[in-house]
Formats: C-alpha cells, structure tokens, sequence
C-alpha cells in the first residue's frame, strides 16, 4: 500500500471521529411554553424544567413566555430557582403583541439571557393588595423597595439604564417595548423566532451558578416540555370567569343534594366545584365583599325556594348574585386580566337564576299536587272487586275486599257488587273503604 493512500486513510478515519465526536457533543434546549398568569403552578413547571434539564446535563432551558403577571409570592419562588439553576436560563417574551407584564418582567430579569418579540412589550410591575384594593402606604413602600432591590440586583450586570427602567417598572409602573428595552440594555436581542434567538446568542458568556458558561445554541436540538393535565387545570383555575363558574356550579349542586338527599353524585359535585374554586381564589387578589354577596344571594334564593315570597327574595338574590359576582375580582386597583366581564357576570347570573326559577316552580307543583299517601290519598283512587261485595247483617250495606294502588282493602258499598266491578275509593274508616261503583267491569 503506497505513502499516499495510507495518509487518506489516516484522514478520513480522523475527518469521520471528528464528526463522530460533534455528534456526540452536539447539546439540546428544553423549551417551556406559558401564557397565562404566573401562579405556583407556574412555578412548578419551572422547576420541574429545571431539574430535568440539570438531570440530563441539557444545553439550556428556553421558556417562551406570555403572561400579564400574576401572584407576587411565585414570583419570588421561581426568582429563587433562577439564581440557583446549574443550567442556563433563556426566557423569550413572545409572540409578536404578547407582554411580560408585571412578574413576568421580574422573571424576565431574572433569567441568564433575555429576549423579545418585535412588538411585544415588559414592565409595569407596581404591587397590589391580596384583595385587589390598594395597599396601605407603609405596607406599598415596603414591597415596592423590596421589589427594587431586587430588580436592581437582577439588572445590575445589563449597566444604570437598565437598572433605572427596572426600578422605573416597580415604582411607576412603566412599561417598555422590545426596541425600547434593547437600547436600554434591558435585554440581550431581539429575535423573530427560537432560532434566530439560539443562532444570534451561540458563543454568549453567561454567568451560571457562580461560573462563566459559553452558550453553544446554534442548530442544537429543542426538545419540548409540555404542562401536564393536573398543571393545565391548575393552571386554568386563574381564569376568573371559571372560578365564577365554578362557585356557581357548586353551590347549586349542594343545594339540589341537600333537597333531594340520596343522589350522592351532585354532593360530590358540589364539593369539588367549590375546592377548586377556594383553590383559584388562592391565586388571585380576590375582594371578600364579592364573596359575602355571593353568598347572601344563595341564602336569599334557597329561601325563595321554599318560603313563598312572591319573588321578592329571588329578585334580591339574583341582584345580590350579580353585584357579587363584579365585585369578586373587579376592585378599583386590579389588574385588567383578573376582571370579570360584565358579560360574564350576566351569563352567570341568569344561569342561577334559571335554575332556582326551575326549583321554585317545581316547589309550587308539589304544594299544589294532589296528596297521594295516608287517607287522604286513597280518596278518589279507581281499582277492581276483588271478593264480592255481599250483603252482612245489615241488608244496607255489602261487605268485600277491591284492589287499589296494588294493595287489598276491605271494603263496603251501599249495594252489592260483583267481582271484576270498578269501584273508587269514596271515604275510609280505619282499614275499611267505603266504595261505590263506576264504569263497567274491569277484565
């Protein structure tokens, strides 16, 4: 074998190990997907990124996130997680009109790079009450710098514009657009899509967990991780037209159970609707006062039920209903993205009303409604002699037994009857009726 074919062996073995070893090497991103409010559900997909992208030594996390902003509390959680994350962190506020509004600019400074959408906007970050009100002054200046100390620590590396925007966000509640942000240097690009982001930041030093990582991103896998069915249904629990829904649907279920025990299924119902209502309720500022007319307006509406007012109790409690229903989420200072529409509360107002409407009607047929048991239930009831009726001692009056309602009575008539002869019930004496006949006979 010649000098020259041996070298071009020796170069392609070593051209084919060093493809071998780039596609052994070559990383791969774990995306998340969000859009909705942040809430400890939100927290939780987080987190369960995090430890597998730590887990399975992955190249980085990427988080596409949407949110109007959310519960100050799993913010805080998921800042936490952020500055302890061994893995590099990317959150990419998009798509084109999408926001990271309030914690979700918080969130967005805290990541290890930040980018934006054209078009999308961050900041407006100012504290609210856990009631939606606003908050007492000493109590608002006091979560205000808190929130300020620790955006200036998130933002402190991006240089004092940076820093005074974020503060800005907290204080002033001021908002920014990705063009805006970038001249700032509150964020690193931005990009119109996850590749042109992971191309554009290939050989980016970050620093990760207290050393200096170079990002390698360009043509790496992404593989996707998706919320999981119990995280999608916690997580649509923050939709207040749901919760309204949800208390609604539960309170009646208990009321049917509790009219018509033996059921068992609208009980269960009933319960469930309620805890994950009570859980929902957890992660947004809710007025109580929404809460105390809700159920004013139930107890006004079960009284309907079964006192007859003549409407009076069911008009207050369907107002009552109504006025609760504005007021659960909609205080002066909540945000936008927690309001109940006035649509909303309507349509949830005249489902209640429908189907209180539906008991009290079905109320006032039972109290109008014939009485069919005891005594007075046998009076007026059709059924067959059974022995005929023949006369006793006394020639005025014929002794038998007839069938009625599936039972054998005695009985006795003012004549004698034969057997098969319809009879119905005129009065009873103790286990006695007191028949008289009708028709022809029965076959």
């Amino acid at each position: 074998m010649s000098t020259y074919v041996r070298l071009l062996i020796v170069l392609l073995i070593c051209f084919v190990s060093v493809g071998l070893v780039r596609a052994q090497t070559k990383g791969e991103i774990l995306v998340l997907n969000y859009d909705g409010i942040i809430s400890q559900t939100t927290a939780s997909y987080f987190e369960r990124g995090l430890v597998t992208a730590e887990a399975e030594g992955l190249t980085a996390v990427l988080i596409n996130l949407d949110t109007p902003g959310g519960d100050l509390g799993a913010t805080i959680n998921i800042v936490q997680l952020f500055r302890n994350a061994t893995v590099p962190i990317i959150v990419y506020i998009t798509p084109e009109g999408g926001q990271a509004a309030s914690a979700g600019s918080v969130i967005t400074a805290a990541a290890h790079v930040a980018a934006m959408s054209p078009g999308t906007v961050i900041g407006a970050a100012s504290p609210i009450n856990g009631d939606g009100s606003d908050i007492g002054e000493t109590l608002y200046r006091k979560q205000v710098e808190d929130l300020k100390a620790t955006m200036r620590t998130l933002t402190a590396r991006r240089g004092d514009e940076a820093v005074a925007v974020a503060e800005a966000m907290i204080e002033d509640a001021r908002a920014v657009t990705a063009d805006e942000a970038l001249e700032l240097g509150l964020i690193d690009l931005v990009a119109d899509d996850n590749d042109q982001l992971l191309a554009e930041i290939d050989g980016l030093a970050v620093a990760v967990d207290g050393r200096e990582v170079v990002l390698q991103t360009s043509g790496v896998d992404k593989r996707p991780l998706t919320l999981t069915l119990t995280e999608r249904i916690l997580a649509a629990l923050t939709n207040p037209l749901l919760l309204g829904i949800l208390i609604t649907i539960g309170a009646q279920a208990l009321i049917f159970e509790v009219t018509h025990p033996g059921f068992g299924a609208p009980g269960i119902v009933g319960i469930l609707c309620i805890a994950l209502a009570l859980y929902g309720f957890g992660q947004l500022p809710v007025n109580y006062l929404g809460l105390g007319l809700i159920a004013l307006a139930f107890i006004l509406l079960i009284t309907e039920a079964f006192t007859p007012t003549h409407g009076v109790l069911g008009v207050g409690g369907v107002l009552s209903l109504f006025a609760g229903l504005l007021v659960l989420f909609n205080s002066p200072s909540s945000p936008d993205f927690i309001r109940l529409s006035i649509p909303g509360a309507i349509g949830i107002t005249l489902f209640t009303a429908g189907f209180f409407a539906f008991i009290i009607f079905a109320a006032i047929r039972i109290r109008r409604a014939p009485v069919i048991t005891g005594a007075e239930g046998l009076v007026g009831q059709l059924g067959p002699v059974r022995q005929p009726l023949v006369a006793t001692d006394s020639e005025s009056v014929y002794q038998g037994s007839v069938l009625v309602n599936g039972e054998l009575w005695r009985a006795q008539s003012d004549e004698p009857l034969d057997a098969g002869a319809k009879v119905v019930v005129k009065s009873l004496n103790g286990f006695t009726l007191h028949v008289k006949k009708v028709g022809s006979k029965v076959p």
